[in-house]
Order: C-alpha cells, then structure tokens, then sequence
C-alpha cells in the first residue's frame, strides 16, 4: 500500500532536507496538525526497519508543525530540546503518523509532546521545547 489514509495530503516540503526525508503527508484540524509518512526503503536501516534517526525526524517535525498550526506562526520555532523514547518499530511499508499535543506556549519557550504511531500501536513517544521566532536567547 503506498496511498496515505484519508485526508491527508501532500505537505509541501519547506527544506531540501525536508524534501530528502519526504514525501511527508499532512491532516490537518482547527489549531492541529498531524503529519504522516509511509516507510520507504531509503528510510529503512540494515535490519529492514525504520530507522530511528527518521523517526527523531519526523518526530521534531511533528512537534514544530503543531506548534505552527496552534499559534498561526509561519516563522517556525527552534528545537531547544528533543526527547524520544523508542517502544516499537515500523516496518517498509507501514504508515506512521503524528499525534501531537502543545502544552504551553510562552513568551519565549513552547511545549509539546505527543506519539508516533504505526498499525494502530504507539511507536515513539516525544516531547520537544522549542525557542519561539524571534526569541532565541543568546
């Protein structure tokens, strides 16, 4: 199956980088947004499953993509602090896809977390703190 699940859509790649990790896809809702991806054989390590570098991708993305749809902001925010925890794997193939929550977004600094699922199983767990445009102390 290479078709992403209903109502989501091509999400136009903002960076070379992001376009290297693509073709990401995107749902989104009122103030919410969740990105997915289907496992290609580029995103796969030497074992035949997703490695978890593009999951730690995806995952930062995901994040600052809910932030950016909660907050309207199209300057994007700056990774401060990324934690995963890795409790499954995606196999070539498999859809993965992003449920993030935004905790707090304050003067400076703004909170997320959330999970990436894959067959209906929670994946990875993550959590971000981001600099918010503009903000980054120096």
């Amino acid at each position: 199956m290479t078709r992403a699940p209903a109502g989501f859509q091509p999400l136009p790649a903002a960076s070379p980088f992001n376009q290297l990790m693509g073709p990401l896809r995107a749902k989104r809702g009122e103030g919410s947004i969740s990105l997915g991806l289907r496992v290609a054989r580029k995103h796969c390590n030497s074992r035949g499953i997703c490695h978890g570098g593009v999951l730690a991708t995806l995952a930062d993305l995901a994040l600052g993509y809910a932030l950016m749809a909660r907050t309207g902001s199209r300057a994007g925010f700056v990774t401060a602090h990324l934690d995963i925890d890795y409790a499954g794997a995606a196999e070539l193939g498999d859809w993965i896809q992003s449920e993030a929550e935004v905790q707090r977004v304050g003067s400076r600094l703004a909170f997320a977390t959330g999970y990436l699922c894959a067959g209906g199983k929670r994946i990875v767990r993550m959590s971000g703190i981001f600099a918010l445009p503009g903000r980054v102390a120096g």
